[in-house]
């Protein structure tokens, strides 16, 4: 390309007494990586300028201490607003990162260049439909600059860009050069044109010919205003580079901006531009780790590399990369136990050379790779295939950064407890169990219940966690996401530590929350730790159970408040408050339930009927009298019969199920219960309100149906007698209800009704043989065993005492 006014040029034109040198890149592309090395060896420059936040400046040296292991990113976040934030990913194998590190071990000044964050922040995301900056309508940013793996930005523009108008349709430059090359494939033409080429005779020439692509793309697809803007402000940093006498200048950018870096207009031209930005926001940036999970998402975070674990190994491993990455394939899938030699490596390495071959392709990729991992090594399985994708193509790397970067002190506040109860923050799921009788694990379960308090969900409870019955064994599992940082920056307005902060957060989500919100609000308290808060939940909690007359909100809370019992007494936590409560919620729902189970439909009922069941746990659980009242209501509820109707009446349903818990608790005797079902399946029942009053009467389990053959008798000739047509509506209730039953139960209640009659005997049992006391003696030292209980063992009289009773 030509020099523009100011003598900027792709490929190292000199002018006006300054060496400007633009390397355009494919953001985090390993061979853009290399060849940035190679030129920038081969320059030497004394100035290097990176497209990135200007206010990052004072962070670069941070890049050169050992404790920073990329991947990292730039965060930066508005200082009173800390959820608007925008990241600047770099990985190993990403140019910028590569220019960076050589710019700090050569001792030569290095600059960022990009538009500020103060301005790109307060512009807004692109393609946001945001008011004029004077308004302050200003919307979250997410991904920063950041440019897309093609090296063409892929930020928008809203109407607060000076000049903006609508975003006309985005260009893929890659897409669009793999096409005039006659390739279909962008990612493929990319990989056997830049990646896999090996940087020999000019350096400088990759650059040049790809400013030249560049340069006749633009004139086709003329950039949009927000590229033209961010474009203004990296020229007036070049100018400036120049201004301050540097004489070999490097400019690392996205290669869709070289061509307007190398034309250089006028300084006015860029001032005008720049001079309609929106104010400048107070913006705050720090260093955060990064994962390559992250780096592999097309949204949120991501930066849209689809495998940035194969990215890392090409430049990482220039020699022999293909045999390089079987070897490590083959580690992989032993240590998972799968047959895999040394023989299926030769081959899978010849099978890939082979498709690269027959494909045209200078050498193997990605695609022809993993082709023959999965032909070779994974016996063509794709669960196989699937480990290697997500282990190796993608891969797990979590950055970290030294502890000299700038964080909020509740930051600090968490790397000192991470380091303290040895829970290191790792990209990878994995699940910790903790048992909450040993101080260490009971600190760990305290840490994370608070973040998860903050809304920073580094260990999600698995589904044997704290729902568990067992009260003394947590299962979490454990996997740090790099937006964590910004929720801590957020949460920092609550608290400088991960405690103080958690109970600023509780008492301030108390103020509002609803009843059954504050239930959970309580009990995570509890699990949390945090004393200073729980009074002020507690206050807030007794005014709203005091004022809600809604039976489904306090169905909700009950168990909720019940199991924060539950849970305090594992910690020895004092509970005496949440119990007045947990009472008082329980007798007002005592009095209100029968009330509320009449007039439901069909999906009322049901929904009631799973708060029936775990109300009537909680209650279990706090006995005493609330126990004798409750089972008065559950009676009430049974005998309420669906008089005038449907709209008035309780659903057969919840009628069933009310006995059927009657009868597990012994409050009502198998006569009784029998008794009640043969009226509900009388002619005089409707046949849909008695299939729904089996249906909550027999769920939950049937073996009492093979116990208490006169209840099976009864519905066996219900169902004989019910109409076809009533029992064509009846089918799916009936389906439903016996498909809940356990699989023997089912098995055995049909062979019996297959076996004949099931009328009972007179005396309303069946039949039982005389009991074999030597069989059942014999059955005694098993069950013993297997309860854990000691049995004495007949004394046998010794032979003197023989002869004496002979």
């Amino acid at each position: 390309m030509g020099s523009g006014a100011a003598g900027a040029k792709a490929g190292g034109a000199t002018a006006a007494g300054a060496e400007v040198t633009l390397l355009g890149v494919r953001h985090h592309g390993p061979g853009s990586a290399r060849a940035v090395a190679a030129a920038l060896a081969a320059l030497r420059p004394d100035a290097v300028l990176i497209e990135g936040p200007p206010e990052a400046d004072g962070l670069v040296a941070a890049a050169a201490e050992k404790e920073m292991v990329p991947p990292v990113a730039l965060l930066a976040h508005v200082a009173d607003d800390p959820a608007r934030a925008a990241f600047w990913p770099f990985a190993e194998f990403s140019p910028e990162w590569v220019a960076l590190r050589h710019a700090l071990d050569a001792g030569v000044p290095v600059r960022f260049i990009d538009l500020p964050a103060a301005q790109s922040l307060a512009l807004g995301p692109r393609g946001d439909q945001q008011t004029d900056a004077e308004d302050g309508d200003e919307t979250f940013t997410r991904n920063g600059d950041t440019s897309g793996a093609d090296g063409a930005s892929e930020e928008g523009e809203g109407s607060g860009v000076p000049g903006g108008t609508s975003r006309p349709a985005p260009v893929d430059p890659i897409a669009e050069l793999a096409a005039a090359a006659g390739h279909a494939d962008p990612e493929s033409w990319w990989e056997d044109a830049v990646e896999h080429r090996t940087p020999d005779g000019d350096p400088l020439a990759p650059f040049a010919a790809l400013a030249e692509a560049m340069a006749a793309l633009r004139e086709h697809h003329p950039a949009e205003r927000r590229d033209l803007v961010r474009e203004a402000a990296m020229r007036q940093q070049v100018r400036a580079a120049r201004r301050a006498g540097h004489r070999r200048i490097a400019v690392v950018c996205g290669a869709w901006h070289v061509p307007a870096l190398a034309a250089m207009p006028t300084v006015a031209h860029d001032r005008a531009l720049l001079a309609e930005l929106p104010k400048k926001l107070k913006v705050e940036l720090t260093w955060v780790p990064w994962t390559h999970r992250r780096l592999s998402q097309h949204t949120g975070y991501g930066a849209g590399i689809d495998s940035p674990g194969w990215y890392h190994h090409l430049f990482t491993s220039p020699g022999q990369p293909v045999v390089r990455w079987m070897t490590r394939v083959a580690e992989l899938l032993r240590a998972e136990d799968h047959p895999v030699s040394s023989a299926h490596v030769i081959e899978a390495v010849r099978l890939a050379e082979t498709l690269a071959a027959v494909r045209g392709r200078p050498l193997p990729g990605l695609t022809e790779t993993l082709d023959a991992v999965r032909a070779v090594m994974c016996d063509g399985s794709d669960v196989a295939l699937a480990l290697v994708h997500r282990r190796l193509v993608v891969g797990d790397a979590l950055g970290e950064v030294p502890d000299s970067v700038p964080a909020v002190p509740l930051q600090r506040d968490l790397t000192r407890l991470q380091r303290t109860l040895r829970l290191k923050p790792e990209a990878d799921p994995r699940d910790l169990v903790l048992d909450l009788r040993k101080d260490l694990d009971g600190e760990r379960s305290r840490l994370l219940h608070r973040l998860r308090l903050l809304g920073l969900h580094w260990g999600r409870p698995s589904r044997d966690g704290v729902n568990s019955t067992g009260t003394f064994r947590e299962t979490w599992q454990l996997c740090w996401e790099p937006e964590f940082s910004v929720r801590l920056v957020e949460a920092g307005q609550w608290g400088t530590t991960v405690r103080s902060a958690a109970t600023g957060k509780a008492v301030a989500d108390a103020a509002n929350a609803e009843l059954t919100a504050l239930t959970a609000l309580a009990e995570q308290c509890l699990l949390a730790d945090l004393p200073d808060a729980l009074p002020e939940v507690m206050r807030a909690l007794a005014d709203r159970a005091a004022l809600d007359t809604d039976a489904g909100h306090l169905a909700a809370a009950l168990p909720a408040l019940v199991r924060t019992l539950r849970y305090g007494d594992v910690r020895a936590t004092d509970t005496s408050a949440l119990t007045a409560v947990a009472h008082g919620l329980a007798e007002r729902l005592s009095l209100a339930l029968p009330a509320a189970c009449t007039g439901l439909d069909a999906d009322g009922a049901t929904a009631r009927r799973a708060e029936l069941d775990a109300v009537h746990q909680a209650i279990a659980l706090l006995g005493g009298d609330t126990a004798e009242r409750w089972a008065g209501t559950l009676a009430a509820l049974a005998a309420r019969e669906p008089h005038g109707g449907p709209a008035t009446g309780v659903p057969g349903l919840l009628r069933g199920r009310a006995v059927r818990l009657l009868l597990d608790d012994g409050r009502l005797d198998a006569e009784e219960a029998g008794r009640r079902l043969g009226l509900v399946l009388s002619t005089a029942s409707e046949p849909a309100d008695a299939g729904g009053w089996v249906e909550g009467f027999v769920s939950g389990g049937g073996a009492l149906l093979l116990h208490d053959p006169t209840l099976l008798g009864l519905l066996d000739d219900w169902l004989c007698a019910v109409p076809a047509d009533a029992f064509t509506d009846l089918l799916p209730v009936l389906r439903r209800t016996f498909s809940s039953l356990e699989t023997g139960v089912r098995h055995t209640i049909g062979s019996r009704v297959a076996a004949g009659p099931l009328t009972a005997p007179a005396g309303g049992s069946a039949p039982s043989a005389p009991l074999d006391e030597e069989r059942a003696d014999a059955t005694t030292p098993v069950l013993a065993l297997l309860l854990g209980v000691h049995v004495p063992q007949p004394r046998i009289p010794r032979q003197t005492d023989r002869r004496a009773t002979a």
